[in-house]
């Protein structure tokens, strides 16, 4: 099973952040087209739509669906907000799109811009990525000074401004309504919905949030055709996925696949199959929220739906892979610590389960646990799972950390005395 570049297509050309010779690839070409020929905007959200384009960020929400539920003929302004936040465990594939191919999201963001009616556009880049952030300001700034952004772009009468807003490290902010109220200068907590963000978003005006890869593949999408895109992957799950591959691999890296591809051949050909010959234990497949995997179950294709049926998620396709010398106790103490730190506070459910759930997983490491911890794991998981919090940290927490023990239920068992 091959790698199809399509977002990746440039990334190993070192000089593919620089505007000239992103140009020289083919940058902005469709921003170009798109706006010289006047292209209905409806036209574009169409052609998205038929591409089959999921939110790559995790939720897998069909971005074209997304982008029209926002209100037209509304007199307030519309905004677009780059979810650059990407601060899931094992993630790491935005980081890439931002460093390597900067001018590729600009362009995407653009034309949802134009496809939307938006005039205002926010890339909200996780506080930790330095050096993503200064790579995207300078291409920003350089997109100004070519005249790709500002005002009357290409002589087409479209204005667009891009302002690179940082985080300030906080996890919850990935969350999307929890970045609005970030952008806002408000704290980072989610907010109720209905109403959602593509009516009342940043600023109480619509708003479309999207990630960083969903929004770069928009360029290929209009390079193709949507029918064409969507022909590479599946049929409800159109084009590539970067797949963010650690953990003890031969080679881990961030690699592009038609979606539908194997998870066992992701693991084992592309990547070159377990570090030093070991055996393969688990793997985690779609970041720190989603269920594990045992060695036995990885024969699973790499879409949404099909994730779903073997009882986990795509997430943000990273998989962290884990060989037979791990401690499945310890990597649930690991997850529910994470959770426990970055919750927000604001739901009992995730502020005390959170942290309930890493305690009892000190208390087992530390060979002072009963049998009774895991039932009791399993209760607080349940109550923390669901729709019974604002947002989807509790369940994040809850579904691996519930997973690991039902799956490797033994080897916590195995730490106790009684």
């Amino acid at each position: 099973m091959p790698e199809l570049k399509l977002l990746s297509r440039n990334f190993h050309h070192p000089d593919q952040r620089d505007l000239q010779a992103a140009l020289n690839r083919g940058a902005y070409q469709q921003l170009k087209r798109v706006l010289a020929e006047k292209t209905a905007p409806e036209a574009i959200i169409e052609e998205v739509k038929a591409a089959k384009l999921r939110g790559q960020g995790g939720a897998g929400f069909p971005a074209g669906m997304k982008w029209s539920f926002v209100p037209k003929g509304t007199d307030k302004p519309k905004y677009l907000c780059v979810n650059g936040d990407e601060s899931e465990p094992g993630t790491f594939k935005d980081k890439v799109i931002l460093e390597n191919d900067p001018h590729l999201l600009i362009e995407g963001a653009a034309l949802c811009c134009y496809a939307v009616g938006i005039h205002t556009a926010y890339i909200y880049i996780r506080g930790e990525y330095h050096e993503p952030q200064r790579i995207v300001r300078q291409a920003v700034a350089d997109a100004y000074e070519a005249g790709f952004l500002g005002k009357n772009i290409f002589d087409s009468g479209f204005d667009l401004d891009v302002i690179v807003h940082t985080g300030a490290g906080a996890y919850i902010c990935g969350e999307e309504t929890a970045l609005l109220n970030s952008l806002e200068g408000l704290k980072g907590w989610p907010r109720i919905r209905p109403p959602f963000p593509a009516v009342k978003g940043a600023f109480a005006c619509p708003t479309v949030i999207n990630n960083v890869e969903t929004l770069s593949c928009v360029v290929r999408i209009l390079e193709m055709g949507g029918e064409a895109y969507r022909k590479v992957g599946t049929e409800k799950d159109g084009g590539t996925k970067l797949f963010a591959v650690s953990g003890h691999v031969e080679k881990p890296g961030t690699y592009e696949l038609p979606m539908g591809s194997s998870l066992k051949e992701l693991i084992f050909d592309i990547c070159g199959g377990v570090k030093g010959g070991k055996k393969l234990k688990a793997v985690i497949p779609g970041g720190s929220s989603t269920p594990v995997l045992k060695a036995d179950e990885v024969d699973v294709t790499l879409e949404f739906e099909a994730m779903m049926a073997a009882g986990t998620m795509l997430g943000s396709g990273a998989a962290i892979v884990l060989d037979e010398t791990v401690s499945i106790p310890e990597i649930f103490t690991v997850t529910a610590r994470f959770y426990a730190h970055e919750s927000c506070g604001q739901c009992t459910q995730c502020r005390e389960g959170c942290t309930w759930l890493y305690k009892l997983g000190l208390k087992i490491l530390g060979g002072h646990g009963k049998p009774a911890d895991l039932d009791l794991i399993l209760d607080l998981a349940d109550q923390m799972d669901g729709k019974q919090t604002v947002c989807p940290l509790g369940p994040a927490c809850a579904m691996p950390c519930r997973a690991f023990v039902q799956k490797f239920r033994d080897e916590f068992l195995s730490l106790m005395k009684s």
